[in-house]
């Protein structure tokens, strides 16, 4: 339930963080610099489900260079912790042998999603392999998870909206809310 800047899901109420006007015009920007890097390329990205749908659709829609899209679905959440667990859900079906390919995530927390992807992605024969992500935190930037392209840094607060959820909860939202400890 959304009252005012504030959003209640299940036992948590979220505060308003990041503008859906903000977001939109960070994504152009994010867009653009692809745009210019891949040029004379034809690049796959590869969304994470489910918390980069929205931003993966938004970001494609100005992308003018020719791509192809695929997705993979990797899980590693429960309620507002990642569990350090990693499970491939569902895979790429395409051969990315030889292939520019940007993953497209949502948030880099811990980075260990990231490594998992990256890892299997340079097995599979990929000529290159970037990150986008809307939202970076401090424990990847720590670790120097390598993101090339970045929306926004947070620090360790939980976020929810704009395709991140918590408990399933949230996604919908088009701007994105931070817990709030009151």
């Amino acid at each position: 339930m959304l009252v005012e800047n504030l959003v209640q899901l299940k036992d948590l109420t979220f505060k308003s963080f990041i503008s859906e006007e903000k977001i939109n015009a960070r994504v152009i920007e994010l867009a653009n610099q692809l745009n210019n890097d891949y040029v004379e390329k034809s690049p796959v990205f590869l969304p994470i489900l489910n918390g980069s749908f929205m931003f993966a659709a938004d970001l494609i829609k100005h992308v003018s260079v020719n791509c192809q899209v695929s997705f993979v679905k990797i899980s590693s959440y429960a309620g507002t912790q990642s569990t350090g667990q990693l499970k491939t859900l569902i895979g790429h079906e395409e051969s990315l042998f030889n292939q520019d390919v940007i993953v497209i995530e949502d948030i880099v927390d811990t980075g260990l999603t990231l490594e998992l992807i990256l890892s299997d992605l340079k097995a599979r024969g990929a000529k290159s392999v970037e990150t986008i992500s809307l939202l970076r935190k401090q424990k990847a930037r720590d670790k120097d998870v390598a993101v090339k392209y970045v929306g926004f840094e947070l620090d360790e607060q939980f976020v929810v909206g704009y395709g991140l959820d918590y408990d399933g909860l949230g996604r919908n939202l088009s701007a994105i809310y931070e817990q709030s400890m009151h």
